[in-house]
């Protein structure tokens, strides 16, 4: 018990801690956690009920794409955190492949960061980009404090003039090797190119163009061949690498047993592989679309397998929007290939894994919270404990509701989650202490979201 005065206390919730969950209060000092237990009758500024709610740290979201600058049109800082904050989201990771230009020299992450300052709801890091002609961009990314590097074994399909290209095989081993000296984490979309385009021009090529068809074009093996590859450039070079959406559980089994060898690599999910299936891409039509494509019922809960043993490092949203439009052809094959998912990420692995699978809510915080800030270097987030970030996610399991378009606060309202029922609700989200979202009130006026970088934080924005 301490005698110390508080800036705020939140009293009688269920805390969600690293090894289990108990009632208790949360002390808040300054931002940080400052003290845990039974603090009734401690003096503090303010008070917050949570009597009968659910505190988890907040979801650190590793995979996020908000587009600027530069296609702020199809999402930007502002939209994509309020939905985020909604969400139960506290800190963000931004991919550098969509904006114009794409985060892979010093000078465009200096325009990210301009476009970011001011205008972000919750706390964000920056990734740096891995392309051909950019290997001498490495090291002064990660001078600036870029989380780490993001590569395709793919192609990106990114827009604009100065588009985002996949590595080919020298800028992969020679950018890993170069990365591994700096000791960042390179993140890999994982698809054999040569694979993936070949079936998806006979698939052209002989009119079949429905969600079924595409979902054929990059089938597991594809996924698969590209992480062994990436496994053995990772075994030569020493880079940590983070397996980024893998969707299948032969995937992750294949990063696990690598793990376990020695190699010092992580595999991450995302909640559509883990909702959905290939039955979506005809009910739902493209804004069910992503890459790797969604699996088979069977797949999914061999993948679901995986998570109960502990196999799957992390989850993240892996949030791709684009307006609503480019959703809409004739063929899947040009459809926008991102699924619009920040706002519904913890509300749908909360639901699905705890209250649908019975998967201890300590164990799914690990994997949206613990884990992404172990791996990226937020030593100060991630967990309800003295001295880390104040943090957290209000979450009602009680309050199951059906997704409507009206609740989306991210820019384009299109979601293959409208019209499912979520099983719980973030009820309130704070950000080192502040309030940035509560379900009555929507998200704060103020945006005082920070850069943070892998060690610290940049006093950006708040």
């Amino acid at each position: 018990m301490t005698t110390e005065s508080f800036d705020m206390v939140i009293r009688g919730g269920s805390v969600v801690l690293k090894d289990r969950t108990a009632v208790m209060d949360i002390g808040i000092t300054g931002g940080v956690i400052t003290g845990l237990g039974q603090l009734k009758g401690q003096p503090a500024l303010d008070y917050v009920d949570a009597e009968g709610l659910t505190v988890m740290p907040g979801m650190i979201d590793a995979h996020v794409h908000l587009n600027e600058p530069g296609f702020g049109h199809w999402e930007g800082f502002e939209t994509g955190s309020a939905a985020l904050a909604a969400g139960g989201v506290t800190t963000y990771l931004d991919m550098p492949l969509n904006g114009v230009p794409p985060t892979v020299t010093i000078e465009a992450l200096q325009l990210k960061l301009a476009a970011a300052e001011g205008r972000s709801s919750v706390d964000y890091g920056l990734w740096g980009g891995l392309v051909p002609g950019r290997l001498e961009s490495i090291v002064p990314l990660h001078e600036a404090g870029v989380i780490g590097y993001k590569a395709f074994m793919s192609a990106a399909g990114s827009p604009g003039e100065d588009a985002f290209c996949e590595a080919d095989d020298y800028t992969l081993l020679e950018g890993m090797k170069r990365i591994a000296a700096t000791g960042k984490v390179l993140a890999l979309h994982a698809e054999s190119e040569p694979i993936v385009s070949m079936l998806a021009q006979e698939m052209k090529r002989s009119g079949r163009t429905s969600g079924a068809d595409y979902a054929a074009s990059r089938p597991i093996q594809a996924e698969l061949e590209a992480v062994h590859r990436a496994l053995i450039y990772a075994g030569l070079t020493g880079c940590r690498v983070h397996f980024v959406h893998i969707s299948s559980a032969e995937g992750i089994g294949l990063i696990r047993e690598a793990s376990l060898r020695g190699l010092d690599v992580t595999a991450e999910t995302c909640p559509h592989y883990l909702k959905l299936t290939t039955d979506d891409l005809a009910a739902k039509g493209a804004v069910a679309k992503c890459a790797p494509p969604l699996r088979s019922g069977e797949e999914r809960e061999k993948l679901w397998e995986t998570v109960k043993k502990g196999w799957v490092n992390l989850i993240a949203s892996d949030h791709s929007p684009c307006p609503s439009a480019m959703k809409e052809r004739d063929s899947f094959f040009e459809a926008w290939g991102g699924i619009a998912g920040a706002q519904s990420s913890l509300e749908l692995i909360v639901g699905e894994g705890h209250l649908k699978r019975g998967l201890p809510l300590h164990a799914i915080s690990g994997m949206v919270s613990l884990a992404p800030a172990a791996r990226f270097g937020l030593s100060q987030k991630g967990a309800i404990a003295p001295g880390f970030d104040a943090d957290l996610a209000i979450i009602d399991l009680a309050d199951s509701y059906v997704l409507g378009k009206e609740h989306l606060l991210h820019r384009h309202k299109h979601s293959p989650y409208v019209g499912e029922e979520l099983k719980c609700r973030v009820a309130a989200v704070y950000v080192r202490g502040k309030r940035v979202y509560d379900k009555a009130g929507g998200v704060a006026a103020e945006r005082s979201g920070r850069w943070v970088k892998p060690g610290g934080v940049e006093e950006r924005g708040g």
